[in-house]
């Protein structure tokens, strides 16, 4: 750790235990066992991003089986964003206080076990109670996977390239999940349940022979009112967001649950202030690259998960596409992710993350744009929705990595899986509120409706986003050099 980031984090406990095969600077080959243990880390990210893409599209087939309506479809996506969006921070921070090799292992077993209910049960409700279990399992598995990448690749050349590896993963995943959702609904819409549950076990297996034990943090673990307010607001604060644009943001219900979430976790910051070892501690978010990550992260996932879920409607129900052309259409996005994240780490290494944060935003905003100039009423494939793909897969494979290297950065190892859960969570949380404004101004389309004018106001708000996510990394970074142009 850099000497200013002890400044930074002020001093906390350690873990008591040090992975015995960390990449060091005077010997940064890996070993076989670090690239197994990265591996596993890897394909837990993948299933997260493959269990999201496969599950969106087999929800039709879901819907025609099991007698569902529209909005019970809804509730086996969100189900899964309330389990997982909801306890992220609690999850990462979990990490750090139990251990993080039991927090992974069990939490992966629940996943795979959700996975396995999730492929042979017969009710809707059942079905949505599976979803919901594995968003949980998830939100462990997701903040405790990076915390383990970050403490056992140390800050530097070594964790750059793991986080590019590691984004790779991520995307791929999703990218994955369009193709094989489409093949395997074809086949019955339960392979896109199950199909997860081998490799689940396959990670689990392998992660438990190869990732370091590490023992508990002697401190900090006590706060059982934080946990509980934490959570109760966080999972109150999530099914709000993904719950109002049925129900109404103005019903009374609505605003009785923003209002509950708000005390929770109004509760939740005056308990962290006052007990001995908090659950949270606020001064990491005194750290301007820490805050300004978690920020990009709501621009980047907010604005691309909702514009390819418009673009999903949009080619489906309102050009009658395939399920399998769909995915095929948007799947150049995350192709330039999965080529272009490799090299991330040796930008990081070179550049740092602020300026590709920059040039991040700065493409994702600029396919938004293109979109929005070159549309239409009907937007030509290779004139507008191919080149604005490319431009947001670039800023996401730019965006990714680089968001996860900042938000990690200079934070010790005891904290790791509190930055991890909170950047994550940020993400989430960013891509529910984003998705339900989104979802809010374009009620009016309806099945068949082959004009782009209806998903306009969606894609403008997406375009907005994404701009102000530009301007939150643009302008401290001119800043910082017209500093430094004066002192010259």
């Amino acid at each position: 750790m850099s000497p200013s980031a002890e400044t930074i984090v002020g001093p906390h406990p350690r873990e008591h235990s040090t992975p015995p095969a960390t990449p060091s600077a005077t010997d940064p080959r890996w070993t076989p066992r670090l690239w197994g243990i990265l591996a596993v880390l890897c394909l837990v990210l993948f299933l997260d991003g493959l269990d999201v893409s496969m599950v969106g599209v087999a929800l039709p087939s879901i819907g025609h089986e099991l007698g569902l309506s529209a909005t019970s479809l809804q509730w086996i996506v969100n189900g899964y964003v309330l389990g997982y969006g909801g306890l992220l921070m609690l999850g990462g921070r979990t990490a750090d206080l139990l251990g993080r090799r039991r927090v992974f292992l069990v939490a992966l077993a629940v996943f795979a076990v959700a996975s396995l209910l999730g492929g042979i049960v017969d009710s809707g409700g059942m079905l949505i109670a599976t979803r919901f279990v594995k968003g949980l399992a998830a939100a462990f598995t997701a903040p405790t996977a990076l915390s383990i990448l970050t403490t056992t690749f140390p800050e530097g050349p070594a964790r750059n390239k793991a986080l590019s590896v590691f984004s790779v993963f991520g995307a791929s995943g999703y990218s994955s999940g369009l193709i094989l959702g489409g093949l395997l609904t074809s086949v019955g819409w339960r392979w896109t349940f199950l199909t997860p549950v081998p490799l689940a076990i396959l990670a689990l297996v392998v992660g438990y022979f190869l990732i370091p034990r590490d023992r508990p943090a002697d401190s900090g673990g006590h706060d059982l009112v934080g946990a509980v307010t934490l959570s109760g607001g966080m999972l109150l604060a999530v099914y709000t967001v993904v719950s109002a644009p049925d129900r109404g943001w103005g019903a009374p219900l609505t605003l009785g649950s923003i209002l509950l979430a708000a005390i929770l976790l109004l509760t939740f910051v005056i308990v962290e202030k006052r007990v001995a070892h908090p659950l949270v501690r606020f001064g990491i978010l005194r750290v301007g690259t820490v805050v300004r990550a978690n920020l990009s992260m709501v621009a980047l996932m907010g604005s691309y998960m909702s514009f390819q879920f418009m673009m999903s409607l949009y080619l489906q129900d309102g050009l009658g596409w395939s399920a399998l052309r769909m995915a095929m259409a948007l799947l150049p996005a995350g192709l330039v992710v999965a080529f272009g994240s490799p090299v991330m780490g040796r930008l990081i290494n070179r550049f740092g993350t602020p300026p590709l944060l920059v040039a991040a935003m700065a493409s994702l905003s600029l396919g938004y744009v293109w979109f929005l100039a070159t549309a239409g009423t009907t937007p030509n494939y290779l004139v507008t929705v191919l080149p604005a793909m490319l431009l947001l897969g670039g800023g996401f494979a730019f965006g990714f990595s680089s968001i996860m290297a900042q938000a990690t950065e200079g934070i010790d190892d005891s904290e790791q899986g509190l930055a991890s859960g909170l950047v994550q969570t940020s993400g989430q949380v960013g891509a529910a509120l984003v998705l339900a404004v989104v979802t809010a101004v374009t009620t009016g389309v309806t099945a068949g409706d082959t004009d782009f004018g209806s998903f306009r106001p969606g894609a403008n708000l997406v375009t907005g986003v994404a701009i102000a996510g530009l301007l939150v990394n643009l302008l401290p970074l001119l800043g910082a050099r017209r500093e430094a142009a004066g002192k010259s």
